[in-house]
């Protein structure tokens, strides 16, 4: 059975102290998506002041704009968000808190997650022969590669004499040596929120979540605030090829993003994450299966703004800023079903991403193909507001 869980349960365990952005969906008049802070744990809409979260980040005053803005109040968060468990014509839903970003994501920047990676290569996707792959692989390499240092004279040596034994991969070559593995994740605007339907592909027999940490970064390449992710992977289309790296990863629902942003302040830090922990729980609807895990940023290879400069700088711009996602130590090994299957979803599985300082993002699993397909994008965006009367950028 699956847990029972309230909505308030995904805010941070310090509302009240937090600075968070957001977006959601109001009906009625609105009927459009809105800009929402929370701020001393009250939420308000100040769409008429921010009309994109973009714009929003823009700002180099953007924690005091934020938590000064005129806008409308919207009621306590813990009463709001319990609403949204409410279903109604009006009821508000929450919405991925970013808009015209890029959605870019880090691959590999785990050793766990650099091993399996090469494990999937390996097996070709073929889940049975991971588990014989991972003990062979472990005894080949004979190091701890959470020592190594990506691009390191240390790491080199290892590329070295992981050639020679006809180990290397090209896993190996982002994981430890001098460029970061830094992909497309996704379109502005595809990303599913809190509380929505995330998809896998009908034909994938091996899949599961990735649970990470986002960080909000601006045009200048500057980060201003962090949430929670879930970088849905299919690690059987991945396996028989990188080059299907867009199919493993970009398929309707595959990418959320959520519950909100929370900006950097006195009490909320980059150091703050550097030292999150992230939990993840899976939960069957069919089989009572239930998996936990956690992900420990103190043992990323790379330092996240190590990760921002391999993303953005004088070789590539983002004018309107981008979500990194940062990578994830988290790779089910745990067999569901037959022994030597390993983890791979099921329909209706309850995926929980929850770290204290940003809340929980809570989704569940349906084929990309049987979820509500992607209608509204950049454009419609822009006709929602401009029917409201709001122009592109307000001070």
């Amino acid at each position: 059975m699956m847990q029972q869980m309230t909505q308030a349960q995904a805010l941070p365990v310090d509302v009240d102290a937090a600075l968070l952005v957001g977006r959601v969906w109001r009906g009625g008049a609105v009927d459009g998506p809105c800009v929402v802070v929370v701020r001393d744990g009250i939420v308000w809409d100040i769409t008429a002041r921010a009309p994109t979260v973009a714009d929003l980040l823009e700002r180099d005053d953007v924690a005091a704009y934020a938590r000064t803005v005129p806008g409308e109040p919207l009621g306590p968060a813990v009463e709001w968000m319990e609403e949204m468990a409410r279903p109604g014509p009006d009821t508000p839903r929450l919405l991925a808190p970013c808009d015209l970003q890029a959605i870019k994501a880090c691959g590999v920047t785990f050793a766990v997650s650099l091993l399996e990676r090469v494990i999937e290569e390996q097996a070709g996707g073929d889940a049975s022969r991971a588990a014989a792959l991972r003990a062979e692989l472990l005894a080949s390499i004979g190091a701890d590669l959470s020592t190594i240092r990506p691009g390191s004279a240390d790491a080199d040596k290892l590329k070295q004499a992981l050639v020679q034994r006809g180990a290397w991969s090209q896993y190996m070559e982002v994981g430890i040596g001098p460029y970061a593995e830094v992909f497309t994740k996704a379109q502005p605007m595809s990303a599913v929120g809190h509380g929505a339907d995330v998809g896998i592909h009908r034909e994938s027999q091996w899949n599961n979540p990735e649970p990470e940490i986002v960080l909000a970064v601006n045009s200048r390449s500057q980060v201003v605030g962090a949430t929670l992710g879930n970088d849905v992977n299919l690690r059987d289309f991945e396996g028989r090829s990188a080059l299907l790296l867009g199919k493993a990863k970009d398929n309707n629902g595959s990418c959320a993003i959520g519950p909100f942003i929370r900006l950097f302040d006195g009490r909320f830090t980059l150091d703050t994450v550097r030292n999150t922990e992230v939990s993840l729980v899976i939960e069957g609807a069919d089989d009572d299966f239930k998996l936990s895990g956690v992900s420990r940023m103190r043992e990323i290879s790379r330092d996240p703004l190590e990760l921002v400069e391999h993303a953005s700088g004088p070789h590539h711009q983002y004018p309107d800023g981008y979500m990194l996602f940062l990578g994830t130590m988290f790779s089910p090994v745990q067999d569901r079903g037959a022994a030597g299957a390993g983890f791979t979803h099921h329909a209706g599985d309850r995926v929980t991403i929850a770290s204290p300082a940003l809340g929980a993002l809570v989704n569940h699993v349906q084929y990309s193909d049987a979820i509500a397909p992607w209608t509204f994008g950049v454009r419609a965006l822009y006709r929602s507001l401009a029917a409201r009367g709001l122009p592109e950028q307000q001070d």
